[in-house]
């Protein structure tokens, strides 16, 4: 999309790029607060989207970095516009399936790229966004200076989980919700939100490509990397030992020699919004300052 084209939609509130299969992806720009040192683009979790990160969003931005954040194939707002305002069917991804949305999110690197081509890209993604991540890195590793991987796992059988993640907390009067935090005011506004939807991955994505999520990092990748993986202690997808593996992957397979973990005892799956959100976002501007100090 022409940068103008892209400035004139963002005036108007809800900035949208058309992906290869005609589906308008739309998406948010935080812009910086102070001049700009670096971008980030933002990948949510699998039946969510962008809106969810907003103060995640506000910490980066004022703090010099630019967010991009797009609501991915099938959820939030694009969701709603590709199944034609069916909330049902949020969360699935519609024709190409997994590969078309990682088709997109491609898609949305070139176009922060071509807006922002001085400024160095951080790539962060939560859950299924941060398998999407890892995807875009074994794929284009030139195109990315840093990445941060939220509730991510080692995307190997036996170290991501695919069954009944609240199985933790099952009760007569468990939500369903309570593996995302131990703050249970998250889950419960998880499902009063209207863009968001509860229903299993391997429900909405089907077997085929809930199986193309499984894959390991790219040996010798060929540029150097940092990286930062962030996890709960209680978290169900993969939880730290799984993310400790994905750490050790990173370094061996693909010799990356910056590579950090953070594991935060009290909490679970959503990290930047769980209780320890504010050291969640402090830790992450600290390792990102750190790498990509403020321009004057």
């Amino acid at each position: 999309m022409p940068r103008l084209a892209a400035a004139v939609l963002r005036l108007l509130g809800m900035p949208e790029f058309i992906d290869a299969h005609g589906i308008a992806i739309v998406y948010d720009v935080h812009p910086a607060s102070t001049t700009p040192r670096a971008v980030v683009q933002l990948l949510h979790g699998v039946g969510e989207h962008a809106g969810r990160y907003a103060a995640l969003a506000e910490a980066l931005a004022a703090n010099g970095y630019i967010v991009y954040a797009d609501d991915h194939r099938g959820h939030g707002r694009t969701g709603m516009k590709q199944h034609d305002g069916d909330a049902d069917k949020l969360g699935r991804l519609g024709p190409g399936g997994l590969r078309a949305a990682l088709a997109a999110t491609w898609q949305f690197t070139r176009l922060i790229r071509d807006e922002n081509p001085d400024l160095p890209l951080i790539l962060l993604g939560h859950s299924w966004g941060s398998f999407l991540a890892q995807m875009l890195v074994n794929e284009h590793p030139e195109a990315y200076d840093a990445l941060v991987l939220s509730g991510s796992a080692l995307r190997w059988p036996g170290s991501l989980n695919g069954g009944d993640l609240n199985a933790p907390w099952k009760a007569k009067d468990a939500m369903g919700t309570e593996w995302l935090a131990s703050d249970l005011a998250v889950g419960h506004a998880f499902l009063e939100d209207p863009l968001t939807t509860s229903t299993p991955l391997l429900q909405l994505f089907g077997v085929v490509d809930a199986a193309r999520l499984y894959g390991l990092p790219r040996k010798d990748l060929g540029y150097d990397i940092p990286a930062l993986l962030m996890v709960g202690r209680d978290d169900t997808v993969g939880g730290p030992r799984s993310v400790h593996k994905l750490a050790a992957a990173y370094r061996e397979r693909s010799h990356l020699t910056d590579v950090t973990t953070l594991v935060y005892p009290d909490a679970r799956h959503e990290i930047f919004n769980d209780v320890t959100q504010e050291d969640v976002r402090g830790d992450l501007l600290a390792w990102l300052d750190t790498r990509f100090p403020a321009r004057d």
